[in-house]
């Protein structure tokens, strides 16, 4: 799970990814990182664990980290939460093989749309709520392809 700081909508769809895995009893890793190294070792965005922690989720032990070439060995699928994001991976990938695993997360939703999770950084509250729904819903997609 990709966005540029690794403090706000990453750090949700990590936690949110994890706990579908748990949910449908499913095996994996879910890790998060951002194509910007801002905040490396900061935690989430409080608006981001306060959100997560209304649905049950707790996200405060995560801590920002950079995106790297290596998590292309790391990870089956990539996913960028918009375009700025899904280029930066873009660029470390070193062949094919990497550039297959990278999607839009939201192209689980509405395939080929190429949609984006916008970054509730600068709003309020309401932000991190829509961007919560706008992932938990992906998130359903992701472990249902899994799953099956």
């Amino acid at each position: 799970m990709v966005c540029l700081g690794n403090i706000c909508r990453s750090p949700l769809a990590e936690g949110i990814m994890k706990s579908k895995l748990e949910e449908h009893g499913l095996p994996g890793t879910v890790d998060s990182a951002g194509t910007a190294s801002y905040h490396i070792g900061e935690s989430p965005d409080s608006r981001s664990e306060e959100t997560a922690r209304k649905y049950g989720i707790d996200i405060s032990y995560q801590r920002a980290r950079a995106f790297s070439s290596a998590d292309f060995d790391r990870f089956d699928l990539i996913f960028a939460m918009d375009r700025e994001n899904y280029n930066n991976i873009m660029r470390l990938a070193r062949n094919e093989r990497d550039r297959s695993k990278v999607e839009l997360i939201l192209n689980r939703l509405h395939p080929g749309k190429d949609m984006e999770v916008p970054d509730p950084y600068y709003g309020g509250k309401d932000g991190f709520e829509k961007v919560y729904r706008m992932l938990d819903a992906s998130c359903d997609q992701i472990a249902l392809s899994i799953k099956n």
